[in-house]
């Protein structure tokens, strides 16, 4: 539970999302706690779902796929069947790094890498185009990435002590 996090705990979580290949005895060094206090920590975050796992940052471009899309996709409907339709679908897309549900005039907003302008037309024919329930896609090409985070530095600031209440401004 995000209440429960001290001082330590965000100290810890600001050190993984640095290096998240830190060992426990480098990471305790740098948050002042043993070695196995450190690792104690870090296994109930792992178990209380806040820590979901360990990624590389990966250069998509190094890779091949300088095209990041960013595409808008509102449905026909958008009762509990047609969501759930879409959203099974979309996790079969091979292309599609990530899906958000919107407010606002979309339904929903997915990111789709891809080698060039010809694999993205293929993507669009061969998988968004053929969602259920799409009525129309929205596409926009990023030009550069700019900031790139798994969470804001400032989120780790803003999570309560525990025992501490949210206060309203």
């Amino acid at each position: 539970m995000l209440s429960a996090l001290d001082s330590l705990d965000r100290k810890i979580l600001r050190e993984l999302i640095q290096d998240a290949r830190i060992s426990h005895l480098a990471l305790s060094e740098r948050v002042g706690l043993s070695a196995t206090a450190c690792a104690r920590r870090v296994l109930q975050m792992e178990k209380a779902g806040i820590i979901k796992g360990y990624a590389a940052n990966i250069d998509v471009n190094a890779l091949g796929f300088p095209l990041t899309v960013i595409v808008h996709i509102t449905l026909d409907r958008q009762n509990e069947d047609a969501l759930a339709r879409f959203e099974t679908e979309i996790h079969k897309c091979p292309d599609v790094i990530s899906c958000h549900l919107m407010s606002g005039a979309d339904d929903y907003q997915v990111q789709v890498l891809a080698c060039g302008m010809e694999d993205y037309e293929r993507i669009h024919k061969q998988h968004l185009s053929r969602l259920p329930g799409v009525a129309r896609l929205q596409s926009s090409f990023a030009m550069r990435t700019i900031v790139k985070r798994s969470i804001s530095p400032a989120a780790l600031i803003m999570i309560r002590p525990a025992g501490t209440q949210r206060r309203g401004k």
